[in-house]
């Protein structure tokens, strides 16, 4: 299943409510979620911790927007926007977390 996140960490338990409750699969972080996927932040460790039952992916054009490509965590797998798209149609289903 993908997992998709649009909403910051910071501001929206989306993502606190995927990792609890998600068992496994691909997340795609998105749009404001992208802070998640930056070295540094406050969910950095929730994050890792994730990466050993998730794949994680987050979009670059939305990193580079916020000028965050450079602080990519490790292990974090950038997609395009045609990654997007193979990502909707290699997974089974998709959930967005709101």
């Amino acid at each position: 299943m993908l997992h998709i996140i649009n909403k910051s960490p910071l501001t929206n338990c989306a993502l606190d409510s995927c990792l609890r409750v998600a068992q496994s699969g691909d997340i795609l972080l998105i749009e404001d979620a992208v802070y998640a996927a930056t070295s540094g932040n406050a969910f950095e460790g929730k994050i890792r911790e994730a990466m050993g039952r998730f794949k994680i992916h987050v979009l670059r054009p939305d990193l580079e927007a916020r000028g965050l490509a450079d602080r990519i965590i490790a292990g974090i797998l950038p997609v395009d926007y045609g990654g997007f798209v193979e990502l909707t149609t290699t997974n089974k289903n998709c959930q967005s977390w709101l």
